[in-house]
């Protein structure tokens, strides 16, 4: 228990990485074993203790799982449902809240949380930059929201493998995919109303310390002949493109649209207006060649920002007589000067130095190109979705996951194959499964997993198990579930919530015995208890993620996650009081 409360003050203070912490503490546990083993085994059983959790079906479908998400991520899978949301926002911001909440709930179910936020940020951005609500509004409800679609089944997050696993490694029966859902289910509709009617209203307006500015390029879509926009009037132009779009289609002498289209936005505007009117904004014959080469040699294609330098060989040159090979330029961004600026607001105008190119190419042609052009390449370049594949990731997603669902075979096996699939079928690449991948994540399971073991083997659980117990032997059930739930709490807001997932289960466990109660709702107060984690930026990764992005305060957090917290605790606590009839 001592080492268990070291792993919970390194994790609390924040001096170290997790990462440290997590191999330190899978040293200490090595070490002492070593020096003074457990009775009846020898020095050497510490160090299969210590370092099992490496080698545990828990992290192997954690690991698998991240592999899919980052599939139906890299594909852009997902952008249908993030196009659909920008349709509800415009017509209703209240409304759009509300189906923002219910979506992510719903996607994270099934999805990592993080790759479900790393989506929503630049949505939920972009919402506010025309005319929606402020991102220090939505971003912690929607965080909520991802949090708690992620604590109602059992791969929603990783902490709820680990609990599941370690119940099942003390003897419990094993729990399915949706075997909890629909307590969770209940308890998120209790909480819903808080978390869009009020939760809003409790967190600040940031928007003028947050930098909205959004780099706006010069560019020509290139419209098929055959299509249905050509021979259109401007005016029914306008209600098919986005509103941040402005355009000056070329008429032809009877003043219809032509098959060619200036655009002026950002580069996700000038990608959606391309999308809806089936357009190009490079040349078709240049785009499909560049493609077949990145499929043939299998690597993804990026979309970079490049400043023309002083010595530039561009400068002064159009894009049409430039020369530019081996690589798209989809756009451009005019650097214009305050006086004496000549040159038109014009795609088609001569560059000059500042201007940044919008361009689309391989790697290595994106640097070959800045090089001999004499162009800066920014850093963050963009990669482009795989969206040929788009369908069959979400294919192989459903999949892995229906038929751990059924029951037809465990979810380390069937997200195993999905993770398989996933590489076998160019989704994810191999050679990038490192950005698929949590270092952090994958240490910091297999030191909770030996954490875990050792708190049972060591007896620990038991002690600490039978001194609940007597404190608690007199109390209804409800409070026993609220008392391990908000024990678990305290522990993930201000420690590591898979580390009290580790220590949580086994204690809950034990308790479970010397209560005579089942032991099923008791591990699930605990697993409900790891994912209560709203009340602090450092209480999961997905928090610290939108702390910048929303420009929050620890005291933002407090204020608005606490009641959240209060109102999920004693909602679950009595449903499963109810669902199991104890």
């Amino acid at each position: 228990m001592l080492l268990a409360g070291a792993m919970f003050y390194a994790f609390a203070n924040g001096r170290l990485r997790v990462e440290i912490i997590s191999l330190l503490t899978m040293a200490a546990i090595a070490l002492g074993l070593y020096v003074a083993p457990m009775p009846g085994d020898d020095k050497w059983a510490g160090l299969e203790l210590a370092f099992q959790g490496f080698g545990h079906y828990a992290l192997v479908t954690i690991c698998s799982l991240m592999v899919l998400g980052r599939g139906l991520v890299v594909t852009g899978a997902l952008d249908p449902a993030a196009r659909a949301l920008n349709k509800v926002w415009k017509w209703n911001r209240q409304l759009g809240l509300l189906v923002t909440l219910v979506l992510c709930l719903g996607m994270s179910m099934i999805i990592n949380d993080t790759p479900v936020l790393v989506l929503m940020i630049p949505i939920l951005a972009q919402l506010a930059a025309n005319g929606g609500m402020p991102p220090s509004k939505t971003l912690i409800p929607v965080n909520a929201a991802i949090l708690i679609g992620g604590m109602s089944t059992s791969i929603g997050t990783s902490t709820n493998l680990l609990v599941v696993s370690i119940a099942n490694d003390l003897g419990m029966e094993p729990i399915g995919v949706f075997h909890f859902t629909p307590i969770v289910l209940i308890g998120a509709l209790v909480a819903l109303p808080y978390m869009w009617l009020v939760m809003p209203r409790l967190l600040p307006d940031n928007s003028s310390t947050i930098s909205q500015e959004t780099r706006t390029y010069l560019a020509k879509l290139r419209v098929d002949a055959a299509s249905s926009v050509v021979g259109k009037e401007p005016d029914e132009l306008r209600d098919m493109m986005p509103d941040d779009v402005s355009f000056e289609p070329e008429l032809d002498p009877a003043g219809k649209v032509g098959n060619r289209i200036a655009v002026t936005g950002s580069y996700d505007a000038l990608r959606e207006t391309a999308r809806k009117l089936g357009a190009s904004l490079a040349p078709v014959w240049l785009v499909d060649r560049i493609m077949k080469i990145s499929q043939r040699s299998t690597e993804d294609l990026i979309v970079a920002e490049m400043i023309i330098a002083p010595d530039s060989r561009l400068i002064g040159h159009t894009l049409q007589a430039a020369g530019i090979e081996g690589v798209a330029v989809l756009g451009v961004h005019q650097a214009r000067r305050p006086f004496r600026e000549t040159r038109p607001q014009s795609v088609d105008a001569p560059m000059a130095e500042g201007d940044v190119l919008l361009v689309m190419g391989l790697p290595d042609d994106l640097s070959s190109f800045a090089d001999l052009e004499g162009l800066l390449m920014l850093e963050g370049g963009q990669e482009m979705a795989r969206s040929t594949k788009a369908k069959l990731a979400l294919a192989i997603m459903l999949g892995s996951v229906g038929l751990a669902s059924v029951g037809l075979v465990p979810i380390a096996i069937s997200s195993l194959a999905g993770a398989i699939l996933m590489f076998a079928t160019g989704c994810v690449k191999f050679e990038r499964v490192g950005r698929a991948l949590s270092a952090k994540v994958i240490v910091l399971v297999a030191a909770s997993i030996a954490l875990g073991k050792f708190v049972l083997d060591s007896g620990a659980a038991e002690w600490l198990g039978t001194l609940l117990a007597s404190g608690l032997q007199h109390v209804p059930a409800a409070a026993v579930l609220a008392s391990i739930m908000l024990f678990v709490t305290l522990l993930t807001n201000f420690a590591s919530n898979t580390t009290a997932a580790a220590v949580g289960t086994p204690i809950a466990f034990n308790l479970a015995q010397t209560l005579e109660l089942p032991a099923e709702p008791l591990v699930l107060a605990v697993l409900f208890g790891c994912n209560l984690c709203y009340a602090t930026p450092v209480a999961y990764q997905t928090n610290m993620m939108i702390l910048t992005e929303g420009d929050y305060t620890f005291k933002d957090y407090i204020r608005s996650g606490i009641p959240l917290v209060a109102i999920m605790t004693v909602s679950l606590s009595i449903l499963l009081v109810i669902w199991y009839g104890i």
